[in-house]
């Protein structure tokens, strides 16, 4: 298992000595985007979530993967492959019994790529528990907090613009020690994402926030910076933000590339992107020696970083609602990722990622045009990263094969999804018992006093 050995030295206790000695003395650092300087270990990046500066935690290195890893990489399992990134990542802080648990605990379903057009590939994210490709960082999310938490309980804090919701709070569900509240913008999510998390119980807690995403993480964020709140309790995050969530995502990239036929040609990835997680762990899997040539970010009309990528200043904007609600962001947090990938240069950045932006009638025509051509169903998330993808490879003829990350499960759109396509989905008998289930949320104004008085009464 790659980095998981210590080559020249026998199997006995004194090996084992020393890779626990190694652990403890040159194990991983994490510093924020913010500050280079502020480095904390594996444990406060992933308790604390946030560093105190607001910055976005990153490895302080980044492994590169050997030759002979991607010349075996076609004949490896997704779990195969799992074990050796994980460890190449984590090994300086965790065992490797405590790797193949969280590999095991997070690819327990498939990423199927499914060939759509000639060289035009759909990465299907969405066979997870609650049908989209945040599954991956959440279950690694869960796993890795619980083997890493002392014996205070956790509060998780998680603002969601659609499939974090479902997905955090089906990934940590019952897990011991943990207590996650969701902040949602009320009448912003599609009913089923909504179902899929004020329905739980338990150690879930629901709140419906008048405002739109970007209000809900607002607040998270305060309340991570609140000296109040973190004196009484131990807050941490589940959303991107975190590095166990938005590492393992990483996974699926090296998954795709090993199952694609043909790879004479260069290779793009397409994105679907509102908070930038996603494609920030696809560029962190090119940094590891994957050869993605390029890679589109694809975003709705919140298009504060396609516009950047085309020469205009970053500037955060009020989100607008689109009919691809989990990319409905105005102030995407992953953006600082992915200039640290870059060594902060703007220009290879650039050079790296393209940026292209749809309409909701582009994105419709699409699906529609898909469909009728192919017979293939996507969702408006996946019809947007398509759209790029097609735009890049038409700038681009026959020199490339691309695959675009088709996140979550048509159904999950369905009333979208049916009006678009004149047709009646069957849901998946996962989705549909959630819609059988009573809502049970909080109502909240956009107000921090008002969830912060929350916090510290429940």
């Amino acid at each position: 298992m790659f980095l998981l050995s210590i080559p020249g030295e026998p199997i006995l206790s004194k090996r084992k000595f020393n890779i626990i000695h190694r652990r403890e003395s040159f194990a991983m650092k994490y510093y924020s985007t913010n500050n280079a300087n502020h480095k904390v270990d594996l444990k406060e990046a992933v308790i604390k979530g946030l560093a105190p500066d607001q910055g976005l935690y990153m490895p302080e290195n980044t492994p590169t993967l050997p030759a002979a890893f991607f010349d075996r990489l076609p004949g490896l399992s997704f779990r195969e492959m799992g074990y050796e990134i994980i460890g190449a990542l984590f090994s300086e802080d965790l065992s490797p019994e405590q790797i193949k648990a969280l590999v095991d605990h997070t690819l327990t379903f498939d990423a199927p790529l499914v060939q759509v057009e000639e060289d035009v590939y759909s990465l299907e994210l969405f066979h997870g528990p609650t049908l989209a490709f945040k599954d991956f960082g959440a279950r690694f999310c869960s796993k890795l907090m619980s083997m890493l938490q002392d014996k205070r309980e956790i509060k998780v804090l998680v603002a969601t613009s659609g499939d974090t919701g479902s997905a955090v709070a089906n990934g940590f569900f019952g897990v011991d020690g943990v207590e996650v509240i969701i902040l949602y913008p009320s009448g912003k999510v599609s009913q089923l994402q909504e179902k899929q998390f004020t329905t739980l119980g338990g150690n879930i807690r629901a709140i419906e926030v008048a405002g739109v995403f970007d209000d809900c993480q607002k607040m998270v964020k305060q309340a991570f910076l609140d000296p109040e709140l973190n004196n009484k309790m131990l807050l941490t995050s589940a959303n991107s933000i975190n590095i166990a969530r938005w590492i393992p995502q990483c996974l699926y990239y090296f998954y795709a590339y090993s199952r694609l036929p043909e790879k004479d040609k260069k290779i793009v990835f397409s994105v679907p992107s509102g908070n930038f997680g996603n494609l920030a762990a696809g560029i962190l899997a090119e940094r590891m020696g994957l050869p993605i040539t390029y890679f589109v970010a694809a975003t709705n009309i919140n298009k504060v970083v396609p516009d950047y990528l085309q020469g205009e200043e970053f500037m955060a904007k009020p989100s607008l609602q689109t009919i691809s609600n989990s990319m409905d962001v105005g102030n995407p947090s992953n953006f600082y990722r992915l200039l640290a990938l870059f060594g902060n240069d703007e220009s290879k950045l650039k050079e790296k990622v393209k940026g292209y932006f749809y309409t909701d009638n582009m994105t419709r025509e699409s699906m529609l045009k898909v469909k009728s051509q192919t017979g293939y169903t996507m969702d408006p998330h996946g019809a947007v990263a398509y759209l790029g993808l097609r735009d890049f490879m038409s700038a681009h003829p026959g020199a490339f094969s691309g695959v675009f990350l088709e996140t979550a499960h048509p159904g999950k759109f369905r009333q979208v999804v049916e009006e678009t396509l004149a047709i009646q989905l069957d849901l998946p008998e996962r989705l549909q018992a959630f819609m059988e289930k009573e809502k049970k949320a909080e109502k909240m104004e956009n107000d921090y006093l008002e969830f912060k008085k929350y916090l510290l009464t429940i």
